[in-house]
C-alpha cells in the first residue's frame, strides 16, 4: 500500500481510476521516465548526495579498464577506420570520460572513434555534455537504439542499464499464472494485486505462490543490438547486478538516499530496479545472430583487466592511497558488502570475433 505522496502518484491514481490497474512495467516506466515527474527526467541521482553510487563514480579505474578493453577489441577487429563507441544509459558521462582518457594509449583508436549516447534524461544529457567538454570531445545523443549508426562497427558499453528497464511479474495461483498489477486500495492509495483473468502466454508451471519476473523490453533491446552487431560488426560489454540462471522470485526494489524503500513509495522520487536475468539476455543475443560469451563476475573481469596493477600506479601519486585501496575492494571485492560477485559482466560479439579482453576464459567463480 502507498499513500499518494507525490504528483506522479496522484496522476497514476487518476489513470488507474479511469483505465484500470497498471502492469508493473508500465508503472515502472512512468515512475522512471514520465516526461514531467519521472525519476530520471528531473534529477542527477548519482553520488553521495544522490540516491546511489555506480562503479564509475567509485573510481576512475573502472572506466579506464573498460576503455582499454574497447581499444584492444578495436585492434583485434582489424582497426576499422570508422567505429562508433556507444554507451547505453551513460549517467553523468563519467564512465565514457575515463574510457576515452585511457583510450589515448592507442592514439589511432582515440582519433577514429565517434561517441554516441543513448539517453532520455535532459538533466543527464547536460551532465554528459559537460563531462566530455573537459576532454574537448562531443557526442551524438539518441533517445532509443533505433537511430544508432548503421554503417560502421559498434563498440557498446552498458553499465547498470538493463536493471533499470521495466519488468512484468506473474504469480502462480492454483493451476495458472496471474499478472501482478498496481491498483488502488480501499483508501485510494497504490497497492499491488493480481489480475482476475489468468495470463495465457506462460508455457510452464511453478509452485503455488511463485513469482515469474521478465523484462520484455530488455530482451527486445538486446536482440536488436545483437542484430546490429551481427550485421555491422563489433562488441558489447554489459555489466549489471543479476543472476546467471533463470528462476522464480521477486527482485523489484527501490532505493532512496542510499536506503531500500518499498517499491510503491513516492513514485517519481525513488530509483526502481530489478535484477538482470543474464541467461535470458544471452538467449536474446543469440536470437539476434550474435555470440554471447561466458559470463564473468565483475571481480574476475576487473582482475583480468589489471585493476590491482592500475591501482598501484595511481597510489604512487595519490595524496590518500588508502582511498584507492578502498575503491578497489568495493569494485572487485568478494564479500557481501562489495560489488565483485553481485555484479556480472557479459560480452556479446559479432560471429567469428574474438571476445573482448578478460572474456577469453570462463570464470571459475561461476562454475
Amino acid at each position: 500500500m502507498s499513500m499518494l505522496t507525490t504528483p506522479l502518484a496522484e496522476e497514476m491514481a487518476a489513470l488507474i481510476a479511469s483505465e484500470g490497474p497498471l502492469s508493473l512495467d508500465r508503472f515502472m516506466a512512468l515512475a522512471l521516465g514520465h516526461p514531467r515527474y519521472g525519476y530520471y527526467m528531473t534529477r542527477d541521482p548519482f553520488g553521495a548526495a544522490g540516491d546511489f553510487i555506480t562503479a564509475p563514480e567509485i573510481s576512475q579505474i573502472f572506466g579506464e579498464l573498460l576503455g582499454l578493453a574497447l581499444a584492444v577489441t578495436w585492434q583485434n577487429m582489424g582497426a576499422p577506420e570508422d567505429v562508433a563507441v556507444v554507451e547505453l544509459g551513460p549517467g553523468r558521462g563519467t564512465l565514457m570520460g575515463d574510457a576515452l582518457r585511457a583510450a589515448r594509449a592507442i592514439p589511432a583508436f582515440a582519433e577514429t572513434l565517434a561517441v554516441h549516447f543513448v539517453e532520455t534524461s535532459p538533466v543527464l544529457m547536460r551532465a554528459q555534455a559537460a563531462r566530455l567538454a573537459q576532454d574537448s570531445r562531443d557526442a551524438q545523443w539518441h533517445m532509443t537504439i533505433d537511430t544508432l549508426p548503421d554503417d560502421r562497427p559498434l563498440l557498446i558499453l552498458a553499465n547498470e542499464f538493463f536493471d533499470a528497464l521495466p519488468v512484468r511479474q506473474f504469480q502462480r495461483v492454483g493451476n495458472s499464472w496471474h499478472e501482478r498489477l498496481v491498483g488502488l486500495d480501499p483508501a485510494g492509495g497504490l497497492a499491488i494485486g493480481l489480475a482476475e483473468v489468468p495470463a495465457g502466454n506462460i508455457p510452464f508451471a511453478g509452485p503455488e505462490g511463485a513469482i515469474f519476473e521478465t523484462s520484455p523490453l530488455s530482451l527486445d533491446i538486446m536482440r536488436r543490438l545483437a542484430e546490429k552487431l551481427a550485421r555491422q560488426g563489433g562488441a558489447m560489454i554489459a555489466i549489471d547486478y543479476g543472476h546467471t540462471k533463470s528462476g522464480f522470485g521477486d527482485t523489484l526494489q527501490a532505493v532512496k538516499a542510499h536506503r531500500f524503500v518499498p517499491v510503491l513509495t513516492d513514485p517519481g522520487e525513488v530509483d526502481i530496479t530489478a535484477h538482470v536475468d543474464f541467461a535470458m539476455l544471452a538467449i536474446a543475443a543469440q536470437r539476434g545472430g550474435a555470440v554471447a560469451h561466458p559470463l564473468l563476475t565483475q571481480a574476475s573481469l576487473l582482475e583480468r583487466l589489471g585493476i590491482h596493477h592500475r591501482a598501484e600506479i595511481l597510489k604512487r601519486k595519490a595524496e590518500k592511497p588508502g582511498e584507492i585501496d578502498r575503491a578497489v575492494i568495493r569494485l572487485a571485492g568478494t564479500d557481501d558488502a562489495a560489488m565483485g560477485l553481485l555484479f556480472k559482466a557479459m560480452a556479446i560479439t559479432a560471429p567469428g570475433m574474438a571476445p573482448p579482453p578478460g572474456f577469453e576464459q570462463p570464470d571459475p567463480r561461476l562454475s
